[in-house]
């Protein structure tokens, strides 16, 4: 086959913008970091190059954060969170370790995420509006009571702000949801032991349960006949004379399957303890 019938070369794929960023970005920042380490901490253009860091960086943050979407919180506030721990693993990183930044400053990012929605994030979530209406009125709170001398009560608090009681009200009860009480927390004022000690009764037949386990244990060991005659009597309330009628047999041989079915069980409980 001549040159000019030949079939052209299949061009490989290029990369897609996505995966150029990501490459131009670790290069970028590898070049950082070799440039942040010749430099003082605390100049100026230390600072400008960890900025610089910072903000090359902060892909990887938005990435982290999208992970917690689910939790309701405005992905700003997330972002922020997750940029304290970027600037952390930036102030931590050891290039010569011979890590990826990505590698090394996920765990860090990440970290500092979940600590927030563990530490500040409220148990319940809370209309944005209410949470703002709250801040106001904790704050005019603390200014009533400097004034005061006491704790305002909800009508004043709701004439300082110029709203209706039953929002200061909702406001209040909103805030509680910042703090999760335990279960085991005493109650204040009440003199009432904690809600745990509380909730639930005791069920009287729960100690039934242990014994009806042995039963059922021990009745297996019985021939089928002695198990029938048993479940017969005990579970279904038959008296001896209807067993006697139900399987054949006299009333008195009924009697003697039961005393040696007793014999049996009592045996065999004294081997199990």
């Amino acid at each position: 086959m001549s040159a000019s019938t030949a079939p052209p070369q299949e061009e490989a794929p290029a990369p897609g913008p996505e995966r150029r960023r990501g490459a131009d970005t670790r290069a970028l920042t590898q070049v950082l970091f070799a440039e942040l380490k010749e430099l003082q901490p605390g100049t100026p253009e230390h600072n400008r190059v960890r900025g610089a860091l910072i903000e090359a960086n902060l892909p990887l943050v938005r990435y982290a954060a999208a992970r917690f979407r689910s939790r309701n919180e405005p992905m700003e506030d997330v972002v922020q969170v997750g940029t304290i721990g970027l600037i952390n693993a930036i102030d931590r990183f050891d290039p010569e370790r011979g890590v990826q930044f990505p590698t090394f400053a996920m765990p860090t990012v990440v970290g500092e995420i979940k600590r927030y929605f563990r530490d500040n994030v409220r148990t319940v979530h809370v209309p944005r509006r209410l949470h703002e209406l709250w801040v106001q009125v904790n704050s005019a709170t603390e200014d009533l009571t400097t004034a005061f001398g006491r704790t305002p009560t909800t009508a004043e608090i709701a004439e300082r702000l110029r709203i209706g009681e039953d929002e200061v009200l909702s406001c209040i009860e909103a805030g509680r949801s910042y703090h999760a009480t335990s279960l085991e927390a005493a109650q204040e004022g009440d003199g009432l032991p904690g809600l745990l000690d509380r909730l639930g009764y005791e069920d009287p037949a729960l100690d039934g349960v242990e014994h009806r386990d042995l039963v059922r244990h021990l009745l297996v060991q019985l021939p089928e006949r002695e198990q029938r005659i048993l479940l017969l009597r005990y579970y279904s309330n038959l008296t001896q004379s209807q067993i006697s009628a139900e399987l054949g047999v006299s009333q008195m041989h009924v009697s003697r399957l039961l005393a040696r079915s007793f014999q049996r069980l009592r045996s065999a409980n004294r081997i199990e303890a």
